[in-house]
């Protein structure tokens, strides 16, 4: 079982990768019997000045593309369970259309046992939910869309 100083060591060590760019890092600890395994893959790039390219190596442009080019996408600090609101039958915290803050909490993502609010970190208006309530998050995995 992995103890709240060893989580709070992981979390870190995931902010360290995702401001450094790095892919993957592994730990084992054979005294206390586990292994932690954080990894970041980067998406393919498209280089669009390859006019010999023929068609079907051209990926196909999301529908959201013009929501995420007019706003800001909130990705998952963490692993674990999507949920929309505090409980359930209470209403989500947000909702498509609605008006947010800086501060304003938009969701919880369960990890381990623990409820984790995530606030925002952007004002604007919630354009899109990209996840179903009580889905499984991979960490960085986008989440909602928050226009300007």
């Amino acid at each position: 079982m992995i103890d709240k100083l060893i989580e709070d060591d992981i979390r870190s060590l995931a902010q360290i990768m995702n401001d450094n760019g790095l892919t993957r890092i592994e730990l084992e600890n054979k005294k206390q019997d586990y292994n932690v395994i954080l990894e970041k893959k980067f998406p393919r790039q498209y280089h669009g000045n390859n006019r010999a390219a023929d068609k079907t190596s051209i990926p196909q442009i999301p529908q959201n593309t013009t929501a995420v080019l007019n706003g800001n996408i909130v990705k998952a600090p963490l692993i674990g369970t999507f949920y929309e609101s505090a409980s359930p039958g209470k209403p989500p915290f947000v909702t498509v259309g609605q008006t947010v803050k800086k501060g304003d909490i938009l969701f919880i993502i369960e990890s381990m046992k623990v409820m984790n609010e995530v606030p925002s970190e952007f004002d604007g208006t919630v354009k899109e939910i990209l996840v179903k309530d009580a889905e499984p998050l991979e960490f960085d995995q986008d989440v909602m869309i928050i226009s300007r």
